[in-house]
């Protein structure tokens, strides 16, 4: 767990703020509407097309245990080594699948990226995803990057439709960072263009998108009638209203339906935790969010009848986010006084108000089925994975969103902190973060490796809630001024129907 953060970090000083100072990020309405509302949620489908998906999920499943005995075999077999006698596909796929599925495995560190290999668009391609699992030390996976994304954006214009697109598609980001319900759906189409498919794969791949999306419809209309009647618009007018956006965040972290229970849950408690933030970071004066600080610190629900009005909706449903609430007043203070701590000061503090480490922990709630006391209590001592995933959290955020923050009046973010700390310029601090983030990621990769001190649906939500970062923060904050890209996935995922 974080270590303790006291909210005597900076000296007190009496600087009172009227409501006419606060630092108003005047968000904008919700671009959804009543679109969940009152969409439809009922979904058809004949008994003849159940039974075929029931017995299309059997031969699915049969095909996905082969490929795991196939890879423990190719494991075994190489002794631990991707050999490079194969061509540069077959040895990169091997590398890949081993990798993925947290198998040990080490690139060849003697070999160098020759310009002959430019010809083998589908084995360049596979490089480029594998480079993405990279561990610390791996330099050959680093020159590869470089390397391949400079001739697949070449080869992205002269090649033909499916390829093209893949190659489009990988460049966005590539599939270890894209979210697997969009990947599902955008390699329905590109399976269906090569034109070599296994009918019965797509078929139940298109039937079994249909179903699973049917139950996200259900849920986003139950969350938004739970949110219509938390009335943010007339109670939290200073606050975002990201419903939609927030669901898509937890969609991204667990799709699967059996964890409905724990979509739902952990969705009402992001989107809370938006409104507090907002409390923290756009309207409450110092009086007032002394008193909310000291009220959550004292776990009463007494104490709410010393709150405004507008601050006891939100006081019900945060009392379990203590250390939450004490990282924000932090970070208040900070901004009040006109301190500018060192990145480090900052990060200890700023990596609790990302949030991250409470979502994790909030995440395994309702997973029943794998999650133990044990995973509770590995994950409350602050693991690297973990660690890691709450500093990618944190600086992606910041990259993207200082300058709008800065304008409006805000707390220093890392790229501040580490340039008055180091006097740097802004790219050179941008240059250091995007570093940090890339080890950071190495980080995630190597929490995967067999053996585990966790189950693997444990770790998949922390990659999953990593993965949803580079959506919502890769060129802009996503989740305050929702772009295009957030738009479209939540189209694509929550409203547009699948052709079957």
């Amino acid at each position: 767990m974080s270590p303790q953060i006291s909210a005597n970090m900076v000296p007190t000083q009496d600087n009172k703020m009227s409501k006419e100072n606060c630092h108003l990020a005047n968000f904008n309405p919700t671009f959804w509407g009543d679109i969940f509302l009152y969409s439809p949620v009922e979904m058809t489908m004949d008994a003849k097309s159940k039974l075929q998906y029931e017995e299309l999920k059997q031969e699915v499943r049969r095909m996905l245990k082969e490929i795991e005995d196939a890879l423990q075999i190719i494991y075994h077999h190489h002794c631990n080594q991707v050999q490079t006698d194969n061509d540069l596909y077959t040895t990169t796929v091997r590398f890949l699948l081993l990798r993925e599925h947290g198998f040990d495995v080490h690139c060849d560190e003697k070999g160098k990226f020759k310009e002959s290999l430019i010809n083998d668009v589908k084995g360049i391609l596979e490089l480029y995803e594998a480079a993405h699992f990279q561990l610390h030390g791996e330099n050959i996976l680093e020159e590869a990057l470089s390397f391949i994304v400079f001739h697949l954006k070449l080869k992205e214009t002269t090649i033909d439709y499916p390829l093209s697109t893949q190659i489009a598609n990988a460049l966005k980001p590539p599939l270890h960072k894209s979210l697997p319900r969009l990947v599902a759906w955008s390699y329905i189409s590109l399976y269906e263009g090569y034109g070599k498919q296994d009918e019965n794969l797509l078929k139940f791949a298109k039937l079994d998108f249909k179903m699973v999306q049917h139950n996200h419809k259900k849920e986003i209309n139950e969350l938004t009638k739970w949110w219509t009647g938390f009335d943010v618009p007339t109670n939290f007018p200073f606050a975002r209203d990201r419903m939609a956006e927030c669901y898509l965040w937890i969609l991204g972290v667990y799709f699967e339906p059996h964890y409905s229970i724990a979509r739902t849950f952990m969705t009402k408690v992001i989107s809370l935790t938006s409104v507090l933030d907002d409390i923290y970071d756009a309207y409450g004066t110092q009086e007032e969010l002394e008193l909310l600080t000291k009220a959550i610190q004292r776990w009463d629900i007494k104490c709410i009848d010393q709150l405004p009005e507008y601050m006891k909706l939100c006081y019900r449903e945060v009392l379990n986010m203590k250390q939450q609430c004490q990282a924000y007043y932090v970070e208040f203070k900070w901004l009040h006084e006109n301190y500018m701590p060192t990145l480090d000061e900052y990060l200890s503090v700023a990596l609790v108000t990302s949030c991250y480490q409470l979502l994790t922990i909030v995440s395994f709630v309702g997973m029943e089925d794998s999650i133990t006391k044990q995973t509770f209590i590995w994950a409350f001592n602050d693991p690297k994975i973990l660690r890691a995933l709450t500093i990618i959290c944190r600086l992606m955020d910041d990259v993207v969103s200082h300058q709008f923050e800065q304008e409006r009046g805000h707390v220093p973010s890392a790229v501040e902190c580490y340039m008055k700390q180091y006097g740097a310029s802004k790219q050179e601090a941008y240059d250091e973060l995007y570093k940090q983030i890339k080890n950071a990621w190495k980080d995630i990769n190597e929490g995967f490796l067999k053996p585990r001190q966790v189950p693997i649906s444990a770790l998949n939500r922390i990659l999953n809630l990593t993965r949803v970062l580079d959506l919502f923060y890769k060129d802009h904050d996503g989740s305050t001024n929702v772009g295009d890209s957030i738009k479209a996935s939540i189209t694509t995922l929550l409203i547009d129907p699948i052709s079957v």
